[in-house]
């Protein structure tokens, strides 16, 4: 009896040692290379629907919404209108809107954009090569990223107006 009760508990403390290893671990390193809240934006360079090249730089110095989307995606294409509504009130001050759309052709995408009429730059992520950087999951996913190029808030799923200008708001007057 003796010799089974400490079996037990050695197993106990092998399995809490482990635990507490794996937690520490987990806490301090990104394994997965995931943006946060902090990290300056991912780089990217992408072919826009107005047929130029954008890259991040461009943005330099302007707090910026970068949002994923696709057509296919249904909350994405509900938040839409909200989108455009922002991107009219904040251009002005310098907010710069960057809708990037996920893996689809060029064709689908001036399709949509046409027929919704959003004019804020919408730039093509065929290959999802920034989709990869950004580690985007779940869509829509929206990026909010202050003047100093930091990640101030990554939001995952449909945003609607009023928490759309709410982070914008928070955006522009933490600059």
């Amino acid at each position: 009896m003796g010799r089974s009760k400490r079996t037990v508990q050695v197993v106990i403390l092998i399995f809490i040692v482990i635990l507490g290893a794996y937690a520490i671990f987990s806490s301090t390193a990104k394994s997965d290379g995931k943006p946060v809240v902090g990290d300056s934006v991912p780089d990217f360079e992408l072919l826009g629907i107005d047929e130029a090249v954008h890259k991040l730089d461009q943005f330099e110095g302007q707090p910026m919404v970068i949002n994923f989307w696709g057509t296919w995606c249904e909350p994405c294409v509900d938040e839409m209108p909200a989108l455009q509504e922002q991107w009219e009130k904040w251009k002005e001050q310098g907010v710069a809107f960057i809708g990037i759309n996920v893996g689809e052709d060029k064709m689908t995408v001036n399709n949509f954009v046409r027929q919704v009429g959003v004019d804020f730059p919408i730039m093509y992520d065929e290959k999802k090569i920034a989709t990869s950087r950004f580690a985007v999951g779940p869509m829509p996913s929206t990026f909010f990223v202050s003047k100093d190029g930091k990640i101030s808030e990554i939001f995952e799923g449909q945003l609607n107006l009023d928490t759309l200008e709410y982070h914008i708001q928070q955006l522009v007057n933490s600059n």
